[in-house]
């Protein structure tokens, strides 16, 4: 199956990146290329570093890329090691691209199991070399730790109904029979309504499989630290989840106190880095949302290095 994935909202990402000459630029989502060849021909003397911890995506997006020789180089590893990367390097960064959540091939490859379109095994990892897949969550953790991740990866209301409903049938085996442990335990409505549960509980072991949140957090604060000065850092979105780290994070960079607001004498030694470009998040217009539907959920923030 061709790695395919249509990229979003790529002229708000060449606008707020603010590309200079002779820069470095990451994106710590390379996926099948499409923001890293926007960014290539934007400006013909930037260098750009693409990571992506999906090996599928990497040998795609070589393939996509060839033709930019080395002027793009290739990373198999997560955004989280990022401050590995680069203290490696000795270098600082003029810009990083983060756009988040899973991509269209990984949702459309049915052997990966984000999908409940077709039956296949419930993997559900970035990285297929390493971590645990959903069916080991899901068939071995106890009822309180899957409603924790029910309900705070996947702001599912029903999250007690359906721990419960799994832990009754296990041992779970495969997407299909996932969805429908799910679908048959929370009251019978529409099934448009069951069909957005099945999604937030799907989305909910996604995350907890390749710990997103935790990645985001450490990838945020480490390519703050390592952007050069002025470099700007653009961050895509998709659900609330991330886009609250992504919005806190940035506030909390771009203030010199973090003290409490009542206390009468600075503490904390928190000094401001960042300057923040877009004070709401920037969304995808609606000819982009006909064109490519994902572009709905999008949420673009950006902020600069100071």
């Amino acid at each position: 199956m061709a790695y395919k994935h249509t990229p979003v909202m790529t002229k708000e990402v060449i606008k707020y990146l603010n590309i200079r000459p002779n820069s470095i630029i990451v994106d710590a989502t390379l996926g099948g290329g499409g923001h890293t060849k926007a960014i290539l021909e934007a400006s013909d003397n930037v260098k750009l570093i693409g990571i992506d911890q999906d090996i599928e995506a990497i040998v795609s997006a070589k393939e996509t890329l060839k033709s930019f020789g080395d002027r793009v180089e290739f990373i198999h590893a997560n955004f989280s090691d990022l401050r590995k990367i680069f203290d490696e390097r000795r270098t600082k960064i003029d810009g990083i691209l983060f756009d988040l959540g899973v991509s269209s091939y990984q949702i459309d490859n049915s052997s990966r199991g984000f999908s409940f379109r077709e039956d296949a095994p419930l993997d559900m990892r970035m990285d297929r070399s390493k971590g645990r897949t959903a069916e080991d969550l899901i068939n071995s953790l106890d009822q309180e730790e899957l409603e924790n991740i029910i309900l705070d990866l996947g702001e599912e209301r029903f999250f007690k109904r359906i721990s419960s409903a799994i832990i009754r049938n296990r041992p779970v085996k495969g997407t299909l029979s996932f969805a429908d442990i799910i679908k048959h335990s929370i009251p019978k409505t529409s099934p448009q309504f069951a069909t957005k549960s099945i999604a937030r509980v799907f989305q909910a072991f996604r995350i907890a499989v390749n710990r997103e949140l935790d990645c985001l957090q450490a990838a945020l604060r480490d390519s703050i630290d390592l952007l050069a000065p002025r470099g700007r850092i653009v961050v895509i979105s998709y659900h609330s989840l991330e886009d609250r780290i992504v919005k806190n994070t940035f506030k909390m960079e771009s203030v010199d106190c973090i003290c409490p607001p009542k206390q009468p004498q600075c503490t904390c030694d928190h000094k401001k880095k960042l300057a923040i470009i877009t004070k709401k998040p920037i969304i995808a217009g609606s000819e982009e949302i006909e064109a490519n539907p994902r572009a709905r959920s999008a949420k673009l923030r950006s902020a600069e290095h100071v």
